[in-house]
């Protein structure tokens, strides 16, 4: 019995470490969701993507301030973001954060998620001034949501 368990244990390692290694090579996905605000753009999981007012097309400034990116985590990727339902391919960027990691962009606006989101699709803190700045949703067409 040991001798079926110990080939089983290998390919299933092999199988997971292949996983991992895949994951870790593949691009963040960016989706839609319907709120009661109106379509947004979500996480792969449904989780709201906001932006935030003192930032520059294409320039991240949470991460400037102290403990912001702590509340507001870049949504990152370690390759080419994927358009999901309903996202417009051609609004899809990276920015480079001087931790070398790659932000997610939408029509050059940087993305967050926040920490205290209660689940998916929540929209409780759209508007929320936080940080120095009011963080908004991103429509699908790339405009802001208050």
């Amino acid at each position: 019995m040991k001798r079926r368990l110990v080939p089983f244990l290998t390919l299933a390692t092999i199988a997971l470490s292949a996983g991992i290694a895949f994951a870790a090579t593949s691009g963040t996905t960016i989706k839609t969701s319907n709120t009661r605000v109106g379509k947004i753009l979500t996480s792969r999981r449904g989780f709201t993507l906001y932006m935030f007012s003192r930032d520059k097309k294409n320039r991240d400034n949470c991460v400037k301030i102290a403990g912001c990116m702590s509340v507001w985590p870049a949504v990152t990727t370690k390759a080419k973001p994927i358009a999901g339902s309903g996202v417009r391919k051609s609004l899809l960027g990276t920015i480079k954060l001087p931790n070398g990691q790659r932000q997610v962009t939408y029509a050059g606006w940087p993305l967050y998620t926040y920490v205290g989101d209660s689940g998916p699709r929540a929209t409780s803190y759209i508007g929320s001034f936080l940080n120095g700045g009011f963080w908004y949703a991103v429509s699908p067409t790339g405009k802001v949501i208050k």
